[in-house]
C-alpha cells in the first residue's frame, strides 16, 4: 500500500505557512513504513526539533483505478478514517530554502498515525464531515469537509492521472488550520464527527 497527502487543501492553512493557494492539488507521498496503527505511541525523531502536527481526513481506496471521471470517483474509496501528517518543519523549510524536495521531512518512519475507518454508509453528506485534534486536552484544529479547496473526488480524479489507485491505499485529503509543534509528553486525540478515533502519546 501508498500513502498519497495533499498538501493546501484548507486556504487558511496555506495562508498560515505563507503558501499560495493552489490551483490544482498539490500532492506527495509517504511508505507504507510512516504508517503508525492501533494508537501506538509516537516517539520524537532525533533528527528533527520541530515536529509538527497536522491533522487530516484519510480515504481508504477501495478498487484499483486510473484515470477516474470525478463523476465516478466516490466508488473507489469505501470509508473514511482520521490522520496525522507528522513534519519535521526545521528540515521541511531547509529544503525549500535550497529548492530541494523535503520528502524526509514528511515521510519518515511513523509519520503518519492513521485511525479505524468509518464506512461512508454511515455519513448523512461527505461534504459536511466535522473533525477536530485535541493537544493535552485542547482543540488545537478544527476542519469540515466542505471547506476543503478540492472535495474527495476531484482529489481521487486528478491522483488518478498520475498515480495508479490500489485497494488498500490511502488518500490524506489536507489540514486546516492551526497546525503547530509537539514535544514528548504530550497527548494526541483526534475526533471524526462526536468520535474519538485516535488517542495516543508522544515520547
Amino acid at each position: 500500500m501508498k500513502i498519497i497527502c495533499i498538501g493546501r487543501n484548507y486556504a487558511e492553512h496555506a495562508k498560515e505557512l505563507n503558501n499560495a493557494v493552489p490551483a490544482e492539488p498539490v500532492f506527495f507521498m509517504k511508505p507504507d513504513t510512516a504508517l503508525l496503527i492501533r494508537n501506538r505511541p509516537f516517539y520524537y525523531p532525533e533528527f528533527t526539533s520541530d515536529l509538527h502536527y497536522e491533522c487530516e481526513l484519510v480515504l481508504r481506496i477501495c478498487k484499483l483505478g486510473r484515470h477516474i471521471s470525478e463523476k465516478f470517483a466516490h466508488t473507489y474509496y469505501d470509508a473514511i478514517g482520521i490522520g496525522i501528517d507528522f513534519t519535521a518543519r526545521d528540515l521541511q523549510q531547509k529544503a525549500k530554502e535550497k529548492g530541494l524536495p523535503w520528502e524526509k521531512a514528511k515521510s519518515f518512519d511513523f509519520s503518519a498515525p492513521v485511525s479505524r475507518f468509518v464506512p461512508v454508509s454511515e455519513f448523512k453528506d461527505l461534504n459536511n464531515i466535522r473533525f477536530s485534534l485535541q493537544l493535552n486536552g485542547q482543540t488545537v484544529q478544527e476542519g469540515n469537509s466542505r471547506d476543503m479547496i478540492f472535495s474527495f473526488d476531484a482529489i481521487i480524479s486528478y491522483i488518478s492521472k498520475f498515480v495508479t489507485l490500489r485497494t488498500g491505499d490511502y488518500v490524506f485529503t489536507g489540514t486546516p488550520a492551526g497546525v503547530g509543534p509537539v514535544k514528548i509528553g504530550d497527548k494526541l486525540e483526534a475526533y471524526l464527527e462526536s468520535q474519538k478515533l485516535l488517542n495516543f502519546e508522544i515520547k
